[in-house]
């Protein structure tokens, strides 16, 4: 797949001398129509890939913040259908920003994977990143993906070697997301040696952008991952300050949407200042 929203976006960030800014929030955080107002101020914040959760009860990648995400976007009744609707709502303003949805395969396996894929399409989705499906069962949802007009994005991780990587890489588009931590999001601190040596082992096998995540949390963070990296990947972080700015009783405020939208500002002048 080529000349998608996802590659159009990484194109014209590099073609700006910078990485693609990617990021995450989990639909439906702290409710439906707080996370769609959140959703739709991202990019005049600096976001240039989105990135949506789809809820799961069972999120097992997940660090703590991102499973309390999940969580509080299931007790305020988010659902797929709902998810859906986010995405469609928010084409009606914006036509460029890519969408990818991100979660696990049950959701989708519940609906059928043809029907979710048409489905997900005609709401405006780019792009899916299934964390929970290996390629040895691409025929389960990829293919279908990808002969449905969706990127299907996998993850590197650390321990994804030579022999593994070119499996992982098959029908991967879009690009490729490279986990930079052994372990769940948001766990632990970030080593940018590590990651530069990881990118550009990974880029020795494909000519996909690559994005880096799992740790980025500050603007410092984002700068350093951007020198070698196509994109920064952020979430924790971000559903961290939804969660911080609910009142007692775990309702938006009228900070929500400010505190994620501020982080995303400066975090994307740490990606403009990565070269």
């Amino acid at each position: 797949m080529t000349g998608t929203r996802i590659d159009r976006r990484f194109k014209a960030c590099a073609e700006k001398g910078r990485p693609a800014l990617v990021t995450f929030i989990t639909a439906g955080d702290p409710d439906l129509a707080t996370s769609q107002a959140i959703l739709e101020a991202l990019p005049a914040a600096g976001a240039d890939v989105i990135e949506l959760g789809m809820p799961f009860s069972d999120p097992m990648a997940e660090g703590i913040p991102i499973q309390l995400a999940t969580q509080r976007a299931l007790k305020a009744g988010q659902t797929m259908d709902r998810t859906l609707a986010m995405v469609r709502k928010f084409r009606e303003k914006d036509q460029d920003t890519p969408i990818v949805l991100m979660g696990y395969y049950n959701p989708i396996y519940v609906r059928g994977p043809e029907a979710f894929v048409a489905e997900a399409r005609a709401a405006g989705v780019d792009g899916l990143i299934v964390v929970d499906i290996p390629p040895e069962a691409d025929d389960e949802l990829c293919i279908p993906a990808l002969e449905g007009g969706i990127n299907f994005i996998r993850l590197a991780t650390p321990t994804t070697d030579d022999r593994r990587l070119p499996a992982v890489l098959k029908n991967t588009s879009g690009f490729v997301y490279y986990v930079s931590v052994t372990g769940i999001t948001g766990s632990a601190a970030l080593n940018t040696t590590n990651v530069s040596a990881a990118v550009k082992r990974i880029k020795g096998h494909t000519d996909l952008p690559v994005a880096v995540g799992f740790g980025v949390k500050t603007a410092e963070d984002a700068q350093a991952i951007g020198k070698d990296a196509d994109g920064v990947v952020v979430g924790s972080v971000l559903v961290e300050a939804i969660r911080n700015s609910l009142d007692a009783d775990g309702q938006a405020t009228d900070k929500t949407v400010a505190a994620v939208t501020n982080l995303v500002s400066s975090l994307a002048g740490g990606v403009a200042r990565a070269r």
